[in-house]
């Protein structure tokens, strides 16, 4: 599917024609240019290239510097492949938010928020195990019991136990574009996105 490459700006609200308060989050989806177009004969596939944000060429390998200079452009800071565009689009365009249309809906790819290390009920949800009387007094956020009898003497693979929650790559489905603002290179989405503010995003259409 075609999309951009964008940044996850932060939420807030907007009021529809009936006078809902609708929460919403911002992002800032392009411009993104067309670093490489890849073609069946060349690379076994069809898939087309798109880099975001400039990178200064200090930071940037003499790999990406050569790489980008074939487009036309300067090394970029992020880089994704998208399928779907089609033969119109040539080496060194720029795809824009343009491409996108209110009330159309996308499906968004982010990092989510790292939580660090997590017990059982916030990272899975339990609700927590035992009685809070008869001499209980540490055992209410415990997971219980995790195996079964002598038979099979062992714990199964995918338990869900405590360990390490977030940062983990997350798409939410059919997202409803509220409004597309092309002049400022933003998108405001109906609902949240995963990630942190300033946090990459692949955006698909």
């Amino acid at each position: 599917m075609p999309g951009l490459i964008g940044k996850k700006i932060g939420m807030t609200s907007v009021f529809s024609v009936e006078g809902k308060n609708i929460p919403c989050t911002v992002i800032e989806a392009g411009p993104c240019t067309v670093t490489q177009i890849r073609t069946l004969k060349t690379d076994g596939y069809e898939a087309v290239q798109l880099g975001f944000i400039d990178k200064k060429e200090k930071h940037a390998t003499k790999a990406e510097i050569g790489h980008n200079k074939k487009a036309g452009t300067t090394p970029k800071r992020k880089v994704v492949e998208f399928d779907g565009f089609g033969s119109d689009v040539k080496l060194g365009d720029v795809i824009t938010v343009d491409i996108l249309e209110a009330d159309s809906f996308i499906d968004v790819s982010g990092v989510s928020k790292g939580r660090g290390f997590q017990g059982v009920v916030k990272r899975h949800g339990f609700s927590g195990v035992g009685q809070s009387t008869h001499g209980q007094h540490n055992r209410l956020r415990a997971p219980g019991s995790i195996g079964a009898s002598s038979y099979p003497s062992r714990v199964f693979k995918g338990m869900r136990m405590a360990g390490r929650d977030g940062g983990k790559t997350i798409t939410v489905q059919n997202l409803q574009v509220l409004k597309v603002i092309p002049e400022n290179n933003l998108l405001i989405v109906k609902g949240s996105v995963p990630g942190a503010k300033d946090s990459y995003l692949i955006i698909l259409k």
